[in-house]
C-alpha cells in the first residue's frame, strides 16, 4: 500500500503544468483551504462525472473559502480537451510521471473488479490554509463524491 497522508500531516509541495501548460503550485494557495483531488483519467465517464460535479460546485466551494484542483497523470494536451469538451471550470493540473500522486498516496496498489492492479487510486484531501492535511479520503466513488464532501466539510 502506499504511503497515505493522515490530518495534522504536511501536505507535499508541487508545482505542476495546467491544461494551457502554465506552472500551478500549491504554494499559490497558501492562506486558503485546498481541496485537491486526484483522479485516474481525463475524458473517462467516472472522472467526468466528478469533474462536472467540482465544476457545478465551484461557486460553492470558493464562497466557504475552498480552491480546487484536480490532479491527474495525463499530459495538459488531453486536460485541455477535457475541459473544453466538459466545459470544466475546475483546475486541472498534470502528474504524467506520477510524483505528486505517489507523495499523496493517491498512486499504487488497489483492487479493480477483484484483481490487485498498480494505478490512480481516486483520492481528495482537503489542506488547511497553513499547509497541513485536514482531511484525507482515499478510494472514494466518483459519483456521489462532491455531495458528501460538502456534507463533510459542512457547506
Amino acid at each position: 500500500m502506499p504511503d497515505r497522508l493522515a490530518p495534522g500531516d504536511t501536505a507535499p509541495a508541487f508545482t505542476l503544468p495546467d491544461a494551457d501548460g502554465n506552472q500551478v503550485s500549491l504554494a499559490d494557495h497558501l492562506g486558503r483551504r485546498v481541496i485537491v483531488y486526484f483522479y485516474p483519467a481525463a475524458l473517462t465517464a467516472g472522472c467526468t462525472k466528478q469533474a462536472c460535479d467540482f465544476t457545478d460546485n465551484l461557486a460553492v466551494f470558493a464562497e466557504a473559502g475552498y480552491d480546487v484542483l484536480g490532479i491527474s497523470p495525463d499530459e495538459p494536451e488531453k486536460l485541455a480537451r477535457f475541459r473544453d469538451k466538459e466545459s470544466l471550470k475546475v483546475t486541472l493540473l498534470a502528474d504524467p510521471d506520477r510524483q505528486v500522486l505517489t507523495a499523496y498516496g493517491a498512486f499504487g496498489e488497489k483492487t479493480m473488479y477483484g484483481r490487485t492492479v498498480t494505478g490512480v487510486i481516486r483520492s481528495t484531501l482537503v489542506i488547511d490554509p497553513s499547509g497541513k492535511v485536514e482531511r484525507a479520503f482515499y478510494n472514494v466513488k466518483a459519483t456521489g463524491h462532491v455531495a458528501k464532501l460538502l456534507r463533510d466539510l459542512k457547506i
